[in-house]
């Protein structure tokens, strides 16, 4: 190649290479805004580089939203990914250690918006950190959290994600939410007696799978309720976050109850739904495999 055709090609490559770092510093320091789930505009200069999530459900979110290279700090019980496994704990769900957090210099802290607690998030604030709160309460702030997420960390993933997560939701409500409706008791701990109301994104994906909840009515997200009270609604089905544990014998001495005459207690995986992150439809779709299970045999009945 002749000496000239050559330094023409290098001088043009060396343009594009310089016009492509200066396009992508100036894209990074490009602002990024979004409305958190307690109403909050959160505007960011630039894509945040350093995210501590403080709930495990707010890790899920964060790696599928593709801002997982941004993790810099989780809380107890982020065991998903398995790469979340790896990185500083910062709180274990009731206290926030707060020097840590500080010295792991986040420009984003991301927090359960009723998990967290309130008055150390306050100080996180008077301390100038930035702090984003998620709640996601249905299917569909499931899908804003992963595109809001991917926009604060400046990742594309987010909305490919969101997509992903809305086709899937799409085909499970076609495939399951006809037919009969089932009424259900979904337990989540044995001792005190406990179960999930109204309030909850379990509700959602019970409605989804034609059921419905029998204290979705409940003022309190987390009711304890009572075995009488259980036995009084009569329901359909029992779902168990654990099915081999002491809480499936407590109805099991109930034979005169729908569900227990007819051997409709199912356990459930309780980290796939109690979690508002995308792998509750994988929970969901097994939930409704059990509710239909359930609906066909009262059917032949």
């Amino acid at each position: 190649m002749p000496c000239r055709l050559l330094a023409s090609v290098s001088g043009r490559v060396a343009l594009l290479v310089l016009w492509w770092w200066t396009h992508s510093a100036t894209a990074t320091n490009i602002s990024v805004t979004a409305i958190d789930d307690g109403g909050r505009r959160i505007t960011l200069p630039s894509p945040a580089t350093r995210i501590i999530s403080l709930a495990p459900h707010i890790t899920e979110l964060l790696y599928a939203a593709g801002a997982g290279p941004s993790v810099v700090g989780v809380s107890a019980w982020s065991d998903y990914p398995a790469a979340a496994e790896k990185l500083p704990v910062v709180t274990d769900g009731t206290r926030l250690e707060l020097e840590r957090i500080i010295d792991l210099k986040p420009d984003l802290i991301i927090a359960w918006k009723s998990g967290s607690n309130a008055r150390q998030i306050a100080r996180l604030r008077k301390l100038g950190l930035i702090v984003f709160e998620s709640e996601p309460r249905s299917f569909e702030d499931i899908v804003q959290s992963l595109e809001r997420f991917g926009t604060l960390a400046g990742s594309a993933e987010g909305k490919h994600a969101a997509a992903t997560f809305t086709e899937r939701l799409h085909e499970l409500r076609e495939r399951y939410s006809t037919g009969k409706k089932i009424r259900v008791f979904y337990q989540i701990w044995s001792s005190p007696l406990m179960t999930l109301s109204g309030r909850h994104l379990v509700t959602e994906a019970l409605r989804l799978c034609g059921a419905t909840n029998i204290f979705a009515e409940s003022p309190q997200i987390a009711p304890t309720v009572s075995t009488e009270a259980v036995v009084a609604a009569n329901p359909d089905v029992i779902l168990l976050t654990d099915e081999r544990g002491p809480g499936a014998d407590r109805w099991r001495r109930l034979p005169q109850m729908k569900a227990v005459r007819n051997n409709h207690l199912f356990g459930v995986n309780g980290v796939l739904l109690n979690r508002a992150g995308p792998r509750i439809l994988d929970g969901t779709a097994l939930l409704c495999e059990h509710i239909d299970t359930a609906r066909k045999r009262l059917q032949t009945n």
